[in-house]
């Protein structure tokens, strides 16, 4: 059964599954979709058109679905998607997406994200993406796969971060980080190799060895054709590999991270 806390305040269109529990003080509106077994902590404030699938843990004072902070924004109904097994902790706050781009914020399943972190509107995190304290996303960043980002690091609009890769704490991302590196710094240079998450998720050491190569290629001069036609010449198979080039295939409108740390 439900598990509402009588100081909440939940308004009675919105669809709650029955085994929801909301804690004290929480505000959810009529247009809030909220999957089974997931727990809404003390204070939270939910509202829009916002979904929430199962088993997702949302901290004390999160505010979720607000509108976008954009100047254009006039009130449309677009929408903030949350997949399962999130934890979202105290302060979290996460934005509903603009008619500018697709019209939702997205975040996938099994993420984590630390306290005051921040998700700007249209913005897509993949499943299992960490953001550690006080990290900010600005609006219509793309986020890939496991990447994780340490305490205070930024995002500028438009980034895409790649498929584990790892934003260092303090950073400052004005430009694409490609999946696998490590970068750190303001604005965010290439440190490497994101070693220690390629070894956690199983990542052959073949593998390992031809991104490090990878990454020599990449930071020398010369194009990113030229990179991308060298690394398909030397590693065909190879399923990171393969994911690199189309990431370097598809730069978002602020380009490529190339400058080494």
């Amino acid at each position: 059964m439900k598990m509402i806390h009588p100081t909440a305040q939940v308004d009675p269109r919105a669809k709650l599954a029955e085994d929801v529990s909301i804690g004290p003080y929480c505000v959810i509106g009529p247009e809030v979709e909220i999957g089974p077994e997931t727990t809404v902590y003390s204070h939270s404030v939910i509202e829009g058109h916002t979904t929430i699938g199962a088993r997702n843990k949302i901290g004390p004072f999160a505010s979720l679905g607000g509108a976008p902070q954009h100047l254009a924004y006039r009130d449309e109904p677009t929408r903030l998607i949350i997949g399962d097994e999130n934890v979202l902790r105290e302060y979290v706050s996460i934005h509903r997406g603009t008619t500018l781009d697709q019209g939702e914020t997205r975040i996938g399943n099994r993420c984590y994200l630390m306290a005051y972190s921040h998700v700007g509107h249209d913005c897509v995190l993949e499943d299992e993406v960490i953001l550690t304290n006080v990290c900010h996303l600005g609006g219509h960043v793309r986020v890939g796969f496991g990447a994780v980002f340490g305490g205070g690091a930024f995002v500028h609009q438009f980034c895409r971060i790649g498929e584990l890769a790892f934003v260092s704490g303090m950073t400052g991302v004005d430009k694409d980080v490609p999946p696998y590196f490590r970068v750190f710094g303001i604005p965010a240079k290439i440190a490497g190799l994101n070693l220690v998450g390629l070894k956690r998720r199983g990542i052959s050491r073949e593998e390992i060895k031809a991104l490090s190569y990878a990454l020599k290629i990449y930071l020398r001069e010369g194009t990113v054709r030229d990179v991308i036609s060298e690394l398909r010449e030397r590693f065909q198979d190879l399923p990171t590999i393969s994911k690199l080039i189309q990431f370097l295939e598809n730069p978002s409108r602020r380009g490529l991270t190339r400058k080494r740390g």
